[in-house]
């Protein structure tokens, strides 16, 4: 406990010798003080007794704590630094040979009078070995309380006896001396001295010694001479001058090496209350004699089985205690044990570690010490060499086969921040280090030091057989760095950012300054405390709630636990523990345990079941595989959290608490549910998120209490058997594998989220009869639905959001109207052509989510939605919209133009107009109810033109008009006329030539105006009304005007609340400097600066001026202002290297910067060495900050000091052997180190000679908490100057993707923690996911810049990917996550293309789409050009498909004419597909899509399409080959519905070499030229071709078989000559195009001759030939075999009919009134089988018992297709006789009176249920 003042041992009271308990002042007696907890199982060792010996000749014990004591400040002078051998250790002997050679390192050894004093009685105690956990400890101060009294200190663990002689020193062996000679010497080193034999164990008097009075000692005369402590604790360690054993010296003595093993008990009589069984005070005791040279910590090898001594030799001044468990330390690396055990589940040990010796048992010599002294002013000056030189090891002592480890150096600090530098191997522990520390610091004799840990602000103790080395080793690795990285980029202090070693005194200071407002709820959480205390110890009985999370605390006394008797709630969190305290479990009173964030294998010896009242229980983030026997006692336990832990299945213990009702089994390893779960009646809630759990069991729905399950993120394939529950209602089963989605709705289910299923089936099974369905929230996204239906949505009838996002849907069914209470509906890219016109019908509709369809009109009832307040339909073909309906005051006809029982919420009342929807003008006509509801319009990339906006002027009430992407040119002149309460206006990317102004006065909340990419040459000087205007962008247009001439024309200036403002792009565009005076005097509102100036915008965040022509140093300057943490200021040019870029970016919601650009071009003295771009920054802030703070502070740091660091590991990285991918990814390392200093260093307090802490390092103003404890994203992107070879590094969610060929290549990995690795990664450092998808329940990103608080689980090593330009890469799209949360890689890719030309306009319009679609935070994006923009073509022909995902591609060729070559192509099995397969329906949709897209980027041109078959035309053979090609290659890579890939056609085939040559479905093609004839189609109005080729074209198709390519002799002619350039040249040779030429070398082609093959119809035999892409030439030893059923329907399995067989004999058992009971499988123990009941219950008449092997046919994984069809229809056959007969025999009698009149007149007194009900009620029992 901590001593309320400063106090030295002399002064210490003496302690009592005399009763049973402790009293404070005489008065009061209370709990013994808590004995340490029980130790692991300790080996007897046997020591020799001399006739007469010293007790100051004994040692302290080992210590193994982990515990951080409150230091003891001292001063040091001097910086040194120490380095030990990574060589074997060496024995005694070897040793004292080396002190031979090496006398000056040696410490002296002396015998002196003074050492040899001894007490005869004391020793005779010594000989008995103490038994653990007998004795409480004896240690306290008579009449002072525990907790003020001074804590024994830990003697010097490393001094420790061993039987030895004293005598001369023993020469050195000769140097020829062979191994047998060793061994031999070695052998006899080990061998016990004869000089003094120690007793035999037989020999001893238990008797005499049972006869010793401890109350006879003289204490004062002990602790005079110095033998034991003032308060009872062993003496202080001596001096290293003093001792007769030092560490350095081998442990020679002069005395007979005695042992004393710990302080006998001064008071006696105490139970040990830590004792869980007596079996260890039964046992009889005796010494056994073991040599303890030969003793290790980690020796496995003595005998378990000798009893325990009747004393406690197990107190902290015993050389065999421990530390307890809790503290973290075990006698092994406690760090390593934690590795292995995480590398076990989530992937192999570093072999390095164990190459290092790791695993080697510790000698307990001591290695050679070499001393350098070193200048702590000079240290940075230091060559690394010179700090990493050890003494080499002798060579022969070097263990074959193992790797050299290159040391570490390491600065150990002292309290006043000295330090001293150590280099140390792997395998160097702290017992090694500690005496070499003692002898060099010469540290205080009455004072006993040890060696701390700080790392994630924490400290503690480390154990003596930790390993320093190792441990940093360890951390480097969990922080990012690889093997080198350490060495190389942490020198000199730079370490202490991952991990500090301190070495201080353990001697107790004073309180800290604590201050506690209430002492009921206390909160220590991470104030560095050791102890409890003493304010909180005194007011023990008043604290109801206790965190002691976050501190290093060794033990928790049991007299405080005890004195706590109020204590409700106790946290112990992130506390490093490996067991519970055992004091806990004496906390009676304890309702809530927090358990949480420690190291905790098992909790067998925990005993919590003694908390009998324990409702809580908080396990997560542990090591735990099992809970213990005793949980089942735990019976008010409520909530049991174990998540993140090492589980590989559901403790059975667990479905044995039966008032659990909150479970949370989340990130574990589990597999499977057990049956036994359905025991757990009164559970609520289930959280089993991030498991790979494939089924839930039948029994689990025996939960009918169940509230709320959540199953995301595992492989469940059927919802059925929970969502019927009575009581669920919420139904959270996201990113699972269910295909087929039966909404068997309980009564209560209210939230089902489906979403991110492959989902192809959606059925309604009716629900509870009588009453509607309760689920309110439903959504079924990122699904593979294509239809719904119309009668099951209606049924949905109390739904209130409904997300059918990303599915195939053409249609919606008109029931959606039925669903009066919906309020928010979602079905964004889709295939919709058309909104179902019921749609008017939602009365309570509020959000309208349609963007990315196929909508060319929305439905004229939309206006009747009076609820309607955000539309989004961007991305469609809209090119109308209707006005609104004509309406006039008075008329009572209910506003929608539908049925008014339909309307209105009860069922046959005519609602009538309210003054809301009727409102009228002054003509008396009536605005629908829209035009007062609506507030957000998104309208962008559609096909509005000038003519349809005046139904979009009526809406009065609009905030928000995104009008981008459309086909405007001319706004109407009075265009704003009503639009009074707009905010935010998206104009761009139309041909705006100019904007109306006569209203632009009236748009007094206008904060937003994009124009960026028109047609404007000025913008008008009306702009400056606009006072609220922040952000404004103006790029990529053709301005060019006197921006001075401010009475016409608008000048920035005159908006002096601009925020954002983007002028690049203009080209054209002069800044010039305005010489004359300005027009103050003649205009009130001319300003009185330079109009060419920017730096009166003082809130300017973002100002774009890339590309603007600035005035020159000759002409004047224009003013602009500099760039600083909250603005960013952008002058170049958009060219870097000849690659031209664009950058996009808004400042959100937030009005903050939180992304920023970098562009730079790095340059060496001779030579370029390429270009960065790079962009750092989070989209939206983890968390809201205050005013002022933010990451972008975070963000310019990195920004402003990246290239340097780049640049730097560039220039080393040769010398060190790497490569780019090193160099970058220590780059990001650093700057995340040097971010970690520059936020902590404070401005004031520089320290002297470091090469960081320089002035430009230092945040001025200093930062916040916030901003503290934020993060960044970044990417970098690494174009090497001259080698075609981009490198690119990322952490967090910022990506990058490359278009080739207009096809999206990611070359960047999102660090998603509930990514599987991630997860991995994060657990093996110690930190945890929640189900929220957060790290440690904080961060959203797994790696990022920052974060700092949840090191290392939250790192920032990047992932570098090396990537290899080629001429088909067109540019790079580099984003934040507002991009990537809201638009797809290939989306994105597909806009930029469009504008491929221009980097700048493609930038603004993704940043433009980002908005347009949701994304709200702060956006920033970059393209960068890789190829030169293609030249103009002639326009193509207007997209005719209604389909968003190919009409923003090239536009489609001309119908060739002339000589063209045909392909056709066809789906093979797709008659029975359609027929058996339910995923058929999608798989079409998506085989649509893959073959048009592919037809634009290979110039083809779509004939027709006939069910699923293509005839394409193109204008040269080799086009038509490569389109061929490219079908056959991508098919592979379609997301096809999982029914498509479980069937026999569509199963991943591969061939001999394991390359996958089939995936889907199958498709055949066939190619012919020639000449046919074209005639365009009257009714398509599409070219369509006939003629002879054309049959032939077909016919070619059709004798082709599943993935084949067929082709004409004339098409293999031309591939010849082209392609191979062999044979003849065509006449059309030199017609072909080059890049379908290119493309088909590069994929490779295979031609397998079939020859000459008479097809049907043609009399000439045509020679065809098949032709394969390289990859795919293993199809030619593959053919798929005729179309069968069976190979397209989806394929059963033996186990799915061996459960049809049981539901048959279940079935058929029921026909006898008996139940079917499969044989229970017999166990091995005789124990728990009861063959009497067994026996008796088989007797029973009401069960059949059986074997279903036996019952059913047999079924073997080798049956045939044929065997399993015949099996089922037998199958089937019996199930539908065993139903007729259960039909027949409890068919209910006919009840003449049971008519339709008497059901509706009894069931509708009630008053619940409609007609509607009660006619479904009827038809049910008409049925039965």
């Amino acid at each position: 406990m901590l001593s309320p003042t400063n106090h030295t041992p002399t002064t210490a009271p003496t302690p009592s010798t005399a009763g049973s308990s402790l009293s404070i002042n005489g008065t009061s007696n209370i709990a013994p003080w808590d004995e340490p907890p029980t130790p692991p199982p300790k080996h007897s060792r046997g020591f020799g007794f001399p006739s007469k010996a010293s007790f100051s000749t004994f040692n302290s014990f080992k210590t193994g704590s982990s515990s951080t004591l409150l230091r003891h400040p001292r001063t040091s002078d001097s910086h040194s630094t120490l380095s030990t051998s990574e060589g074997n250790r060496l024995s005694a002997d070897d040793d004292l040979e080396r002190r031979e050679r090496f006398g000056s390192t040696s410490s002296t050894v002396l015998d002196t009078p003074s050492v040899r004093k001894s007490k005869s009685s004391l020793f005779s105690l010594s000989k008995l070995r103490s038994r653990s956990k007998s004795r409480l400890r004896g240690d306290s101060n008579d009449g002072e309380h525990p907790s003020l009294q001074k804590p024994p200190p830990i003697p010097d663990a490393h001094n420790t006896f061993y039987t030895g002689r004293v005598g001369p020193p023993v020469p050195s062996p000769p140097a020829t001396l062979g191994r047998k000679d060793k061994r031999e010497k070695k052998k006899k080193n080990s061998e016990p001295r004869p000089p003094s034999p120690p007793p035999k164990p037989d020999e001893y008097d238990k008797e005499g010694l049972q006869k010793i009075n401890v109350l006879e000692w003289q204490v004062e005369e002990l602790i005079a001479d110095g033998i034991i402590g003032a308060g009872g604790q062993p003496a202080p360690r001596l001096d290293t001058s003093q001792e007769a054993s030092s560490p350095s010296s081998g442990f020679e003595s002069s005395t007979d090496h005695s042992f004393y093993a710990n302080i006998l008990p001064l008071t006696g009589g105490f139970s040990n209350p830590f004792l869980s069984t007596p079996v260890a005070s039964k046992r009889s005791g005796r010494i056994y004699n073991r040599d303890s040279r030969r003793i290790s910590p980690k020796d496995k090898g003595l005998d378990k089985s000798l009893p325990a001594s009747p004393l406690d030799s197990s107190g902290p001044g015993s050389l065999s205690w421990t530390a307890p468990e809790s503290w973290g330390v075990d006698k092994n690396d406690l760090d390593a044990d934690y590795e292995s055990s995480v590398d076990e589940d989530y992937g192999a040990a570093d072999p390095v570690m164990k190459d290092a010796g790791i695993e080697r048992p510790m000698s307990f010599a001591v290695p050679r010490i070499e001393t350098v002294d070193l200048d702590p002013h000079d240290l940075e000056a230091v060559d690394l060499a010179a700090n990493v030189q050890l003494a080499a090891p002798h060579p022969k002592r070097r263990k074959k086969g193992k790797r050299k480890v290159t040391p570490y150096t390491v600065r150990i600090y002292k309290d006043d921040d000295q330090f001293h530098e150590v280099t140390m191997p792997l395998t160097a522990t702290v017992g090694e280090l500690v005496p070499l520390l003692n002898e060099k610091l010469s540290t205080p004799k009455h004072e006993t030091y040890r060696l701390y840990v700080r790392e994630r602000g924490r400290e503690r103790l480390l154990g003596m057989t930790e390993k320093p080395a190792n441990l940093i080793k360890r951390r480097l690795e969990h922080h990012g760095y690889d093997a080198n990285d350490g060495i190389i980029l942490l020198r000199g202090d730079r370490l202490s950012f991952l991990i500090r070693f301190i070495y201080r005194s353990i001697l107790f200071s004073p309180d800290k300054q604590l201050t506690i407002n209430s002492f009921e709820n206390v909160d220590l959480e991470a104030r560095t405390l050791v102890a409890i205390p003493i304010a909180v110890h005194k007011n023990a009985e008043k604290v109801v709630s206790l965190n002691l999370s976050g501190n290093p605390m060794l033990e928790i006394p049991l007299d405080f636990i005890q004195s706590c008797t109020s204590l409700r709630e106790l946290r112990l969190s992130n506390m490093s523990m490996k067991s519970v305290p055992k004091s806990v479990r004496h906390a009676v009173t304890l309702r809530r345990l927090d358990l949480s964030s420690n190291r905790f294998g098992n909790l067998e010896e925990a005993s919590l079941d003694r908390n009998v009242g324990l409702q809580n229980l908080y396990l997560q983030n542990n090591r735990i595989e099992n809970l213990p026997w005793y949980f089942p006692r735990l019976r008010s336990l409520t909530t049991l959290n174990i998540s993140n832990n090492k589980f590989r299945t559901v403790p059975p213990v667990i479905c044995q608490l039966e008032a659990l009702r909150d479970l949370d089994i989340s990130f574990n390893m589990l597999s499977e549910l057990p049956d036994e779960l359905g025991k757990l009646i009164n559970l609520c809630r289930l959280i089993i998120v991030g498991n790979q759990i494939s089924q839930l069991p039948d029994e689990c729905s025996r939960l009918v209490s169940l509230c709320k399950l959540d199953c995301r993120r595992n492989n469940i394939t059927n919802l059925s058997v929970v969502s019927m529950l009575p009581q669920l209602e919420q139904l959270m089963a996201d990113h699972n594998a269910v295909h087929g989605l039966e909404l068997s709705l309980g009564p209560r289910l209210s939230t089902l989220d489906a979403s991110h299923n492959e989902i192809t089936q959606l059925s309604l099974i009716p629900g509870p009869v009588g009453r509607p369905y309760a689920l309110t929230s439903l959504d079924i996204s990122h699904a593979k639905l294509s239809s719904l239906d119309d009668l099951a949505l209606g049924q949905l009838s109390s739904l209130r959001r409904l997300r059918l996002d990303h599915n195939s849907f053409r249609n919606i069914p008109e029931t959606l109207g039925d669903l009066l209470d919906l309020e928010f509906f979602s079905c964004s890219d889709n295939k919709l052509i058309a909104l179902p016109e019921s749609i008017g019908c939602l009365q309570r509709l509020s959000v309208l989510d349609a963007h990315n369809n196929s909508l060319t009109e929305l439905p004229l009832s939309l206006w009747n939605c009076a609820a309607l307040e955000k539309i989004n339909v961007t991305s469609n073909f809209l090119g109308i919209w209707y006005d609104p309906p004509a309406m006039y005051s008075g008329d009572t006809t209910p506003v929608p133009p539908t049925d008014t029982a339909t309307l209105s919420p009860n069922p046959g009342v005519q609602r009538k107009a309210s003054s809301a929807s009727l409102a009228t003008t002054s003509g008396g006509r009536v605005y629908p109810p829209l035009v007062y509801s609506l507030k957000l319009l998104y309208l962008g990339e559609n096909r509005l033109t000038d003519d349809v906006l005046h139904p979009i002027m009526q809406l009065k009430e609009l905030r928000v008009l995104n009008l981008s992407f459309n086909e405007l040119q001319d706004l109407p002149r009075r265009f704003f006329s009503r639009l009074d309460q707009l905010e935010e206006v998206y104009l761009s990317g139309n041909k705006i030539a100019s904007i109306p102004t006569e209203d632009l006065h009236r748009l007094e909340r206008l904060k937003t105006l994009y124009l960026n990419g028109n047609r404007l040459y000025t913008l008008p000087q009306e702009l400056q009304r606009l006072k609220a205007l922040t952000s404004l962008d103006v790029g990529s247009n053709q301005l060019k005007y006197n921006t001075n001439n401010w009475e016409f024309d608008w000048n920035w200036n005159f908006n002096k609340n601009l925020k954002y403002l983007n002028l690049s792009g203009n080209n054209r565009l002069q800044i010039k400097v305005e010489k004359r005076q300005t027009m103050a005097s003649k205009h009130p509102n001319a300003p009185s600066t330079n109009m060419s100036s920017f730096t009166d915008l003082t809130q300017l965040r973002v100002l774009g001026l890339m590309d603007v022509t600035l005035p020159t140093v000759r002409n004047g300057t224009a003013d602009t202002p500099d760039e600083n943490d909250e603005r960013r200021v952008r002058t170049s040019a958009s060219t870097v290297l000849k690659m031209s870029y664009g950058i996009a970016d808004a400042l959100g919601k937030n009005d903050t910067l939180n992304m920023l650009d970098l562009v730079q071009e790095i340059k060496s003295e001779t030579q370029n060495l390429g270009a960065v771009f790079a962009m750092f920054g989070r989209s939206q802030p983890a968390r809201p900050l205050h005013p002022g703070s933010g990451s972008n502070r975070l963000a310019k740091y990195i920004r402003d000091r990246f290239v340097g660091a780049f640049v730097q590991e560039l220039d080393t990285m040769e010398k060190f052997g790497d490569d780019v991918p090193d160099a970058l990814r220590r780059s990001f390392l650093e700057m995340n180190r040097s971010l970690y200093w520059a936020l902590r260093r404070p401005h004031r307090d520089l320290r002297k000679n470091s090469v960081v802490t320089i002035e430009k390092d230092i945040f001025h103003p200093p930062v916040d908490q916030a901003t503290l404890d934020s993060g960044a994203a970044g990417i970098v992107l690494y174009f090497k100057e001259a080698t075609n070879t981009m490198y690119v590094g990322n952490v967090g969610d910022s990506l990058a993707v490359v278009s080739r060929q207009g096809v999206a290549q990611p070359v960047a990995q999102r660090h998603d923690p509930f990514d599987r690795s991630e997860t991995a990664r994060i657990r093996t450092a110690e930190g945890w996911v929640s189900p929220s998808g957060l790290v440690n329940g904080m961060v959203d990103v797994s790696r990022s810049f920052g974060f700092y608080q949840y090191m290392p689980a939250v790192n920032a090593r990047p992932d570098v990917f090396t990537y290899n330009l080629t001429s088909k890469d067109e540019f790079v799209i580099v984003a934040d996550r507002s991009l990537w949360d809201f638009v797809s890689y290939q989306t994105a890719v597909d806009i930029a293309r469009t504008e491929r030309g221009d980097p700048m306009i493609a930038a603004q319009k993704l940043r433009d789409f980002a908005i347009s679609y949701g994304a709200e935070g702060s956006t920033m994006i970059m393209v960068i050009g890789l190829a030169e923009a293609p030249e103009s073509e002639a326009p193509k022909k207007k997209n005719q498909i209604l389909d968003r995902s190919i009409a923003r591609l090239d536009g489609e060729v001309p119908a060739p004419v002339g000589h063209i070559a045909l392909a056709f192509s066809d789906i093979c099995n797709s008659t029975h597909l359609w027929e058996a397969n339910p995923g058929m329906a999608t798989a079409h949709k998506l085989h649509n899509t893959l073959l048009r897209r592919l037809l634009r980027f290979c110039g083809g041109y779509e004939v027709k399409t006939e069910g699923d078959a293509f005839m394409c035309a193109f204008q040269t053979s080799l086009a038509a080959v490569w389109w061929s090609l490219s079908v056959q290659a991508e098919l592979l890579h379609v997301p096809w519905p999982l029914e498509i890939l479980e069937c026999e056609d569509g199963k991943p085939i591969y061939d001999t070499s394991g390359n996958l040559i089939a995936r889907g479905l199958s498709i055949r093609m066939g190619i012919h030229c020639g000449t046919p004839s074209p005639e365009p189609d009257p009714i398509t109005h599409r070219m369509d071709y006939f003629g002879s080729m054309v049959n032939r074209s077909a016919r070619i198709c059709g004798n082709a078989g599943g993935g084949e390519i067929m082709c004409s002799a004339e098409i293999l002619r031309e591939i010849n000559y082209s392609i191979h350039r062999t044979g003849r040249e065509t006449e059309y040779s030199k017609l072909q195009n080059p890049e379908a030429i290119d493309e088909i070398r590069q994929m490779g082609l295979q031609i397998v001759p079939v020859g000459d093959v008479k097809l049907k119809g043609l009399e000439v035999p045509e020679s065809i030939s098949l032709l394969y892409p390289s990859h795919l030439a293993g199809r030619q030893n593959w053919g798929p075999e005729g179309a069968t059923a069976s190979g397209s329907r989806v394929q059963f399995s033996v186990e799915q009919m061996r459960e049809l067989g049981l539901i048959c004999l279940r079935l058929e058992t029921l026909t006898t009134s008996r139940i079917f009971k499969v044989v229970p499988e017999r166990k091995g123990s005789i124990q728990t089988l009861n063959l009497e009941a067994e026996a008796a219950e088989r007797a029973s008449s009401l069960k059949l018992y059986g074997d279903p092997n036996v019952l059913l046919p047999p079924m073997t994984a080798q049956s045939t297709d044929a065997e399993l069809m015949a099996l089922l229809d037998s199958l089937a056959t019996r199930i539908v006789n065993a139903i007729s007969t259960l039909e027949k025999e409890h068919k209910p009698q006919d009840h003449s009176s049971l008519n339709k009149d008497t059901i509706m007149s009894a069931l509708a007194q009630r008053g619940e249920l409609d007609e509607r009900t009660l006619e479904q009620i009827l038809s049910v029992l008409n049925s039965i």
